[in-house]
């Protein structure tokens, strides 16, 4: 009898013990680890620039941030693949993507739902897709770089259409090959804003003057900074590395008088990905990087070279103000891809 009392004792007083733990955790307010907070973004922003805005979100929140960068390699197509791999069981919260041609094709794949963020709402709306699936904020814009040594003030281009002027010469000018990266980007836009035949006529012009055509945006801005050109057409980011080296640079933003169509501003873009385990997270992060106080700090670390609102600041910069964009959307650009790729290919591949 003693030993079945004792036994019997033994699973009561384990039992108690158990009770009492479990009451500990739900009465001390207690968080066992599978229900801590956390978020999971997919980005393709240099990690450099994105990792210190995601450590200090979890600084300030206690959220557990889950990052997965990308490859430099394989740019942003890898994270795309990734979540198009998972679109039915997702791992992903949000997608913050550096430019937006990846974050349109992957909306049409279904991969996003929509979230209309109360941070949005001064964003202009072409940098918002109607339906809340994705949302620009901040970025790069497309620039004139001019060799300070080579020309005076007075005689800077102001317009893109500047560099069919007579008065610059063929060979002082070097534009990217625009089948590609940004510079095709720019293309598209030129096509969605002035129509297929104005903006092909643009391009056969430049082509035809005999400006020089080169292997990227980094190229022709090296040949301005070296001077082996005086006029440019490259991206902020490209720019303003020349200008921080001190050499004998200076950005002009073409485009920006009332008359005149703005230039071509590629968002950052940010989307929630649909069925996402930690959605409600993944919603609250994303309110966290559309704030006009995110968006100031990413200019101030370098990421970003423009914002599409105004934030209330002047920054130290070159580049010291809100610049006027072509008033095209991305996905108004994305329609004129092709038409406009093609062409390029049949004026500069011959």
């Amino acid at each position: 009898m003693s030993d079945k009392f004792n036994f019997k004792s033994l699973i009561a007083v384990f039992a108690v013990i158990v009770i009492a733990i479990f009451l500990f955790f739900v009465l001390t307010g207690q968080n066992t680890p599978s229900d801590e907070r956390k978020v999971v973004v997919y980005t393709s922003v240099d990690q450099i620039f994105s990792e210190p805005v995601l450590k200090e979100y979890e600084a300030e929140t206690g959220v557990k941030v889950l990052a997965v960068y990308d490859v430099e390699a394989a740019k942003t197509t890898g994270l795309s693949n990734r979540l198009l791999a998972e679109k039915d069981n997702p791992v992903a919260d949000v997608f913050w993507n550096g430019e937006f041609s990846k974050t349109l094709l992957l909306r049409d794949e279904g991969v996003f739902e929509p979230y209309f963020s109360n941070n949005s709402k001064d964003i202009p709306d072409e940098y918002r897709d109607k339906d809340g699936y994705w949302t620009g904020f901040g970025g790069r814009a497309r620039i004139i770089l001019v060799n300070t040594d080579r020309l005076s003030p007075e005689d800077y281009p102001d317009s893109i259409f500047d560099l069919l002027d007579e008065k610059y010469k063929a060979e002082e000018i070097a534009i990217a090959y625009p089948m590609f990266g940004t510079t095709a980007t720019h293309a598209s836009a030129l096509y969605a804003y002035l129509g297929d035949e104005k903006a092909k006529e643009y391009f056969k012009s430049l082509y035809s003057k005999g400006v020089r055509v080169v292997d990227g945006n980094s190229v022709v801005r090296d040949l301005v900074a070296d001077g082996s050109v005086s006029i440019g057409l490259t991206d902020t980011d490209d720019a303003l590395g020349a200008v921080e080296r001190g050499l004998p640079v200076s950005i002009i933003v073409p485009d920006q008088g009332e008359d005149q169509i703005g230039t071509l501003v590629i968002p950052n873009t940010i989307a929630l990905v649909k069925d996402a385990p930690n959605k409600n997270e993944g919603r609250k992060l994303i309110d966290y990087l559309l704030s006009k106080e995110m968006e100031s700090k990413l200019v101030k670390s370098g990421w970003f070279q423009t914002t599409l609102r105004d934030t209330g600041e002047v920054f130290d910069s070159p580049i010291s103000k809100t610049i006027k964009g072509m008033t095209v959307s991305p996905d108004e650009i994305n329609l004129y891809q092709k038409n406009a790729s093609l062409d390029m290919k049949v004026i500069f591949i011959r």
